[in-house]
């Protein structure tokens, strides 16, 4: 009897631990299975951002032999630098497309030619000439950018005659076709990507401005931040006593955590726009607001460093006579600093990022020039991305994935950097 009640219970153990081990089959299948679908909607969103932007990378140019006349840059000879950049340098462009183009005679097909070549044509002849203005009376070579259309086409992002094609029609497609036989068009790696300011033109479009105040403000938001979050995380954790008055402290810092972005640009549009009078959009005003918003991430970070400090390095420097504030600084604060660095850099990371307190501020305005200092209008890269977004043109479609696709590289070298500080600095006990 002893032994049929004996081998009952183990057989009722077996069927148990049968139901356990099924149980935690399922549970890591489903894991794996969470991780693979949050991979491959990873993959698919990258691809797809990937697909529709790195054609931005490159830019169609047509080649144009203008022949730059003194009468019509200078007519008077007099070498004076303000006369020679008020010529009609469009119309240069336009006499030189004239001329590869001589049937052309209607008044609509001539506005349809001159349109296949970018607006921007004529600066870049301008900024040629000023920079050097020996070559006027010369023949030159000069490769010019195609207008946005044109770029599409030539990129195979539309096609001549279907709706939404822009200016594609048969007769532009006719010089087009001319001039891919003359080789005068090629796609070239697109350097005003990387070197101009925002433009109306979708061709003429760069980061480089929103780039700049990206910088200008992380700058300014990391010297800000990243002291007065350790100095708060070094009293909070060392120093203040336990009372309520810490508490409340330490819950309003978890809860500022939590607090969406946007009641941040609410605080700094009321604070140090309408009250402090800072100037709209600018740089020093998007680093203050994004201060604000770091704060709370950089001290929890920071405390959970200074915690994971064992109490026996604080034992033992204030056991060889050492102070509260040299153990602390000494030993307890370069231990945690790595910690400290990681938190501190993916909250500027998350900054980085951050659209809705910027726009609350101005920084969604249109700026075309390049900031040189924290106080200059400017705006940054995901409000340009915002503002890229919103525009109808098909070019700036693909402009929008490439700037993702530089911010996104960003955002991977500050989370790179993050784990190789922990990696290299980091000490177990």
């Amino acid at each position: 009897m002893n032994n049929n009640s004996h081998e009952a219970r183990l057989a009722l153990i077996k069927s148990k631990l049968k139901m356990r081990y099924a149980k935690e089959k399922i549970f890591k299948t489903l894991g794996i299975a969470a991780i693979v679908v949050a991979l491959s909607m990873l993959v698919i969103l990258f691809a797809s951002i990937i697909s529709t932007g790195y054609s931005a990378f490159q830019q169609t140019f047509i080649k144009l032999d203008i022949t730059l006349e003194m009468e019509e840059i200078d007519p008077e000879n007099t070498g004076d630098i303000e006369v020679m950049s008020r010529a009609d340098y469009a119309g240069i462009v336009k006499s030189t497309l004239r001329q590869m183009f001589p049937d052309v005679k209607d008044r609509r097909e001539k506005r349809d030619l001159y349109s296949i070549v970018s607006f921007g044509a004529a600066f870049q002849l301008r900024d040629m000439v000023m920079a050097d203005p020996g070559i006027i009376g010369k023949t030159l070579t000069v490769w010019v950018p195609a207008d946005d259309d044109l770029d599409m086409y030539m990129k195979g992002h539309i096609k001549a005659g279907e709706e939404g094609s822009g200016r594609i029609k048969e007769q532009k497609l006719e010089w087009i076709n001319t001039l891919i036989d003359n080789g005068a068009i090629e796609k070239r790696f697109n350097t005003a990507l990387f070197t101009n300011g925002d433009s109306r033109e979708p061709e003429l479009a760069g980061i480089w401005g929103a780039a700049v105040g990206s910088i200008y403000t992380m700058l300014v938001t990391l010297l800000l931040s990243f002291p007065l979050g350790v100095a708060t995380a070094v009293y909070l954790e060392e120093f203040a006593p336990k009372n309520i008055w810490t508490d409340i402290i330490e819950v309003n810092i978890n809860n500022l955590a939590a607090v969406p972005s946007i009641v941040f640009g609410l605080l700094g549009l009321a604070v140090f726009l309408n009250f402090f009078g800072l100037p709209r959009s600018a740089p020093i005003v998007g680093a203050l607001v994004l201060t604000l918003m770091t704060l709370p991430t950089i001290i929890i970070a920071s405390r959970a460093s200074l915690l994971a400090v064992p109490p026996s390095i604080r034992e033992g420097a204030l056991g060889v006579g050492a102070s509260k504030m040299q153990s602390v600084m000494h030993h307890v604060l370069p231990l945690a600093l790595p910690g400290m660095l990681t938190g501190t850099i993916i909250g500027m990371a998350r900054a980085l990022g951050e659209t809705a307190p910027l726009l609350m501020i101005g920084m969604v305005a249109f700026i075309v020039d390049i900031p040189t200092g924290i106080f200059d209008k400017a705006t940054v890269l995901p409000v340009q991305i915002y503002l890229w977004a919103d525009s109808p043109e098909r070019a700036f479609m693909e402009r929008t994935s490439a700037a993702i696709i530089v911010l996104l590289g960003f955002l991977l070298i500050m989370n790179a950097a993050a784990v190789i500080l922990r990696k290299k600095f980091e000490q177990r006990w």
